[in-house]
């Protein structure tokens, strides 16, 4: 059954009534995280899509990249075989539009399982496909007026443009239609360093473009400058020229793409490419929802404004996942949106809680971080002690002869109690869950300390990085602790 059948005949079931117990706007994994978790607390759901259904992670985001970025670890590490002594190897991309196909035939087939199949699932979900305004005693969508004794707003973001002279008179490509093209560019530009301009410039050098990154500060600015300045290296040894620290100036269509001069250390410098990479953040999908007039107030980021329940400024109306502008990762999207249901439905006796948010950079060395950076913890005033130590420590990274990395812990001086961790590992992001446990449960550096952790893992380095904080680890045997 096609797709537009399977949501014409949903959208029936419900055809002689527009009263709802919640009516949520956003099709995407917000939205769909708080209608099922509103039809299993009893309710009546209006699931209100406008677009793809699915949402970014599924059709353009998380999916999509990450199967490209896997591909191009297969190119690289193949040629890199020959850190293995008597071990060489090769590969070559020589088929793009093959690539591109895969993933988009895994796209296709999660957005089919984990969306459109689930209407059928959940029975009290009623789609409705059009755009969504919020009017007075209800929502509006293409004329069609629904009334709803909750409101749950998860219309997701889309790629921000940058605000550089001449900008709109060039072409560029986002993450979306970079993942789309019919060939690699030679050359790319890539406007951003954080976890998407990284990303994309990774998998485009590794297919074999000529990749410059550019950005006003640092790479992954907002963590651990340690991790920062290591990735900015490893980078540049892939051939990835990376130029932060500037300010932009222009941009402009050459003949041959695009030129954009920028002023680093009190000079004009121009980058050309063939192409144009716009990865600058993301910007809340409110066009068209009629919040402000509506009474809605948005925050310094251009999202809904939440209190801690998931609550807007207009009682009744809930708003959850990237349009808020906040913790802009599909898991957290996923969690805010059930909080924001359950709250609907049973007295708004749930708060919002990220202490313990685990984060992941798909660059290789992964980046996952969580809780707070050494600033942070600083900055609210707080007594730290940190720990850092290099791969070159990590048996496992000896095993693998890839030290890339290191592993930065956070830990409060006067009670030991673990504030953050911070891996550069190139399998970092399977050890980050560890220490969320560990902030979730409170507990300090010496507990872990007294943990047993399996030899020759990445997660062993965890606990070398706890020991860090009194030892010194190179003086240590093998498990000893």
């Amino acid at each position: 059954m096609s797709e537009a059948k399977r949501l014409d005949d949903c959208c029936a079931k419900d055809a002689l009534t527009d009263q709802f117990d919640v009516a949520v706007i956003g099709a995407g994994s917000a939205g769909f995280s708080a209608a099922i978790t509103a039809v299993e607390n009893g309710a009546r759901v209006a699931l209100i899509g406008y677009g793809t259904i699915g949402g970014t992670c599924v059709n353009v985001g998380c999916v999509p990249s990450k199967a490209m970025i896997r591909a191009a670890e297969a190119i690289h590490h193949a040629r890199h075989a020959k850190r293995f002594a008597g071990v060489e190897g090769a590969a070559e991309l020589y088929d793009w539009k093959a690539l591109v196909a895969q993933k988009q035939a895994l796209v296709d087939e999660l957005q089919q399982a984990k969306y459109v199949d689930m209407l059928d699932v959940y029975d009290k979900i009623s789609y409705i496909e059009g755009q969504a305004r919020l009017e007075p005693g209800g929502i509006n969508v293409d004329g069609r007026h629904i009334v709803a004794d909750k409101i749950i707003v998860a219309t997701g973001t889309s790629p921000s443009i940058p605000d550089i002279k001449g900008f709109n008179d060039v072409a560029y490509l986002t993450s979306t239609t970079a993942l789309e093209l019919d060939a690699p560019p030679a050359s790319l530009l890539v406007i951003g360093g954080g976890y998407i301009g990284c990303e994309l410039a990774q998998i485009f050098a590794r297919v074999g473009a000529n990749v410059t990154l550019v950005t006003r500060s640092q790479l992954l600015s907002s963590g651990e400058p340690e991790i920062s300045t290591a990735l900015t290296r490893y980078f540049g040894e892939e051939g990835i020229t990376v130029l932060d620290s500037l300010a932009y100036d222009h941009i402009e269509a050459t003949a041959s793409g695009v030129a954009l001069s920028v002023l680093k250390d009190g000079h004009i410098q121009v980058i050309e490419a063939d192409q144009v990479l716009v990865a600058t953040g993301r910007q809340p999908n409110i066009e068209g929802l009629d919040l402000e007039m509506m009474g809605v107030q948005l925050n310094v980021e251009g999202g809904i404004e939440v209190d801690e329940k998931m609550r807007t400024t207009i009682p009744g109306v809930y708003a959850a996942g990237d349009v808020t502008g906040q913790d802009q990762f599909v898991y957290m999207a996923a969690y805010g949106a059930k909080l924001a249901a359950k709250n609907a439905l049973n007295g708004d006796s749930i708060r919002y809680d990220n202490r313990a948010m685990p984060a992941v950079v798909f660059t290789d060395p992964q980046v996952a971080t969580v809780g707070l950076t050494e600033a942070q913890a600083r900055a609210q005033g707080l007594a730290v002690k940190t720990s850092v130590l290099g791969l070159k420590h990590v048996p496992r990274a000896l095993a693998a002869r890839d030290t890339r990395g290191l592993i930065k812990l956070v830990a409060d001086a006067d009670t030991g109690q673990l504030l953050g961790a911070h891996i550069l590992a190139p399998e970092g992001a399977d050890s980050i869950q560890s220490a969320a446990i560990a902030l979730s449960q409170r507990m300090t550096y010496n507990d872990l300390a007294d943990m047993i952790f399996p030899y020759l893992t990445t997660v062993e380095g965890f606990k070398l990085a706890v020991q860090t904080f009194d030892k010194d680890v190179s003086k240590l045997s093998c498990c000893a602790g």
